[in-house]
């Protein structure tokens, strides 16, 4: 069983998924959704779930620097909610602080062009959630 991580924001969502071991993440892919059309890609999460037997997601939750909680957190809470209900698959909030400029700071040392960074970073800010969780877990 595979566990796939998320890295959502208000216009994308970045996909990555673990090896069947739970050792490693691989970027799959970056979903475009509309936060403000409630357009939130649920449908095609939901395939990745069935194709790939996700037995678990992990959620990037975004905190503020203090640890409080502001309105990204409040976001990833409720599509985390969401997608427990609608596809009956455990979730789990993982500190995403940096997460982002991790990977932004990964792509420019690899001299990945502006124009490509940008059509990679979510995704690969997925994978550095991911990654997280499952070495915290090995």
């Amino acid at each position: 069983m595979r566990i796939m991580g998320l890295d959502v924001g208000s216009k994308t969502v970045g996909v990555a998924l673990s090896d069947e071991l739970g050792w490693t993440a691989q970027g799959l892919k970056t979903l475009k959704i509309n936060e403000e059309k409630n357009q939130f890609g649920f449908e095609e999460i939901g395939q990745l779930i069935k194709e790939y037997q996700v037995s678990q997601v992990v959620i990037g939750f975004p905190k503020n620097m203090n640890g409080t909680i502001g309105p990204r957190g409040e976001a990833s809470q409720k599509y985390a909610s969401e997608l427990e209900s609608l596809f009956s698959v455990p979730t789990v909030l993982w500190d995403e602080r940096l997460s982002t400029m991790a990977a932004e700071r990964v792509l420019l040392e690899a001299d990945v062009s502006r124009k490509k960074r940008k059509k990679v970073i979510d995704k690969m800010a997925a994978v550095m959630i991911l990654q997280g969780y499952l070495d915290s877990k090995n």
